[in-house]
């Protein structure tokens, strides 16, 4: 099993409310829905072990079966709008592909 990870802070001017609305009711759901994702969750930073402000708000974690599959996955419908969707909130986010030790 492959692990995707992604970290993202929101845009300037974005409304979290807004985004973590879309992402329970939208991106949650859809993802998770996917053959090749075993799990997705969207996870809120609250700060680091030191006591320190986390650089990214957001975590993603998406847990996949078939990194081939997941390619064919995201470029069907609905996945497309979801991901347009996704890059209005995000500001750069960062996916890190990675592997079990």
């Amino acid at each position: 099993m492959a692990h995707v990870i992604v970290l993202f802070n929101l845009k300037s001017g974005t409304n979290r409310a807004a985004y973590e609305a879309w992402a329970r009711d939208s991106d949650i759901p859809t993802v998770n829905a996917l053959a090749s994702v075993d799990s997705f969750r969207v996870l809120r930073a609250t700060g680091t072990l030191a006591g320190e402000t986390s650089p990214f708000e957001y975590i993603e974690i998406i847990d996949v079966n078939d990194m081939a599959r997941l390619g064919e996955d995201i470029a069907r419908d609905p996945m497309p709008r979801i991901a347009a969707e996704f890059q209005t909130f995000a500001d750069n986010p960062v996916f890190i592909l990675t592997e079990e030790v």
